[in-house]
């Protein structure tokens, strides 16, 4: 016989605090069981060349005109890449195509491919099978079943604290995890990124998930191209709502509490410091992937993406160290050196012309259309001590395509330099 409800709900309360407990200690997403052998350490002899034949190439491909800085010797990253947000050149990359375990930097896609579906301010009231399926050691933010988020607490969720909860929570919404496997992949095509196969939604070790640096920078170009995309990705730290409760004299309270985003450089960390002009993106870790990261910056009127997967260095923090070396790299870089490849536009994008006079802003407010007002000085979300982001959006800049508004010319919107309380 089934075991009731009450009984059901009871023991996946329990399980569900214990994992949100293990999630809480730790400042990433948490190690996963490895699905299959550990992934070879030497890169196939023939990848993808989508962005150029070099991007192929196993190896470090590099393009050094007179005067340029060399690379950082000390990168122990299996594949990385280094590239110009607005133009798309690849100033640098390794084993850029290298088809990888990706982890939690995959939920860049599950962000881009539904952020558009719903506006912030839409509720839902977590059913217990919302919660079902989520993998052993899965990173939490503590969503509740029987309990009513908004949209907008679920994102906080998936950006900050790398929520697998509030990931199941917003695949339910979307028909179900296989549906929203489906839509990512079929996103992912979209955009180019072929190395991609996605499994689960949340990034959750899976056999047969993998994608690669490449493909992670091209969903954190496509997904900044959306306004709420750029507020969760740069926001510190924010406000969840917590479990009603009933206090001693019966009165039922719900008090919501502090969640920090797990980007050590965007929050900083005790041998990591904020990284000048930081404003997001993902960082993921498990057992099959190690640690994954996709991060951009701005400094000096330059804005360039960087991607690391899996450093081997046995050191704390090691993913966002070398990615900080490739920032440092870029920027000093940014101009000495000629491309080795480029980060392809989406298909309905590299098929359209441009059209100079319109102007909008790729979706994510799920209003079903393209926002003209720029984004001026806004505050940080859900009354949180975090971030605030401003993003002046040009006339000009982007065109609507019949795919949906995408830039197709050298510039895009940008997200500015977070402005940030002091950490506690």
């Amino acid at each position: 016989m089934p075991a009731p409800k009450k009984a059901l709900r009871r023991s996946l309360t329990a399980a569900s605090a214990a994992l949100t407990a293990l999630a809480v200690l730790s400042p990433a997403a948490l190690a996963a069981p490895s699905p299959s052998a550990s992934p070879s350490a030497t890169p196939p002899a023939s990848m993808s060349t989508v962005g150029g034949t070099r991007l192929g190439k196993a190896g470090t491909q590099v393009d050094l005109a007179g005067g340029a800085p060399v690379l950082p010797k000390d990168l122990t990253a299996r594949s990385w890449i280094v590239a110009d947000a607005e133009s798309g050149d690849v100033l640098a990359a390794h084993n850029a195509h290298w088809r990888l375990a990706p982890a939690s930097t995959l939920k860049m896609l599950f962000a881009d491919t539904l952020l558009p579906k719903w506006p912030k301010t839409a509720k839902h009231r977590v059913e217990i099978s919302d919660l079902a399926g989520m993998g052993s050691g899965s990173s939490l933010v503590g969503v509740k079943e029987e309990e009513t988020y908004t949209v907008h607490d679920l994102w906080l969720g998936v950006f900050l604290r790398s929520g697998n909860d509030a990931v199941h929570v917003l695949s339910a919404m979307n028909g179900g995890v296989k549906k929203t496997v489906q839509d990512m992949n079929e996103h992912a095509e979209e955009l180019q990124a072929l190395d991609t196969t996605a499994v689960s939604p949340d990034g959750y070790d899976m056999p047969g998930q993998v994608s690669s640096a490449y493909d992670l920078t091209l969903f954190a170009r496509s997904g900044l191209q959306k306004e709420d995309f750029r507020e969760y990705a740069s926001t510190v730290r924010a406000k969840f709502p917590g479990e009603t409760k009933k206090d001693k004299k019966g009165k039922t309270a719900r008090k919501p509490f502090e969640i920090q985003n797990t980007n050590r450089l965007l929050a900083g960390d005790t041998d990591v410091e904020v990284y000048p002009g930081i404003a997001g993106v993902k960082n993921g870790y498990t057992t099959n992937a190690g640690n994954t990261f996709t991060g951009v910056a701005e400094q000096g009127g330059k804005v360039l993406l960087v991607t690391v997967m899996n450093p081997a260095k046995d050191e704390h923090n090691a993913v966002y160290k070398e990615a900080a070396r490739l920032f440092d790299w870029g920027f000093e870089a940014a101009g000495e050196v000629r491309p080795v490849g480029e980060l392809v536009r989406p298909k309905s994008a590299a098929q359209a012309s441009p059209a100079p006079e319109a102007s909008g802003e790729a979706g994510g407010t799920g209003k079903g259309g393209a926002g003209t007002k720029p984004v001026a000085g806004a505050q940080a979300v859900g009354g949180s001590g975090g971030v605030g982001i401003a993003a002046g959006i040009t006339a000009g800049v982007l065109v609507l395509l019949a795919g949906g508004a995408f830039l197709v010319n050298r510039k895009w919107p940008l997200p500015d330099l977070v402005r940030r309380r002091t950490r506690p």
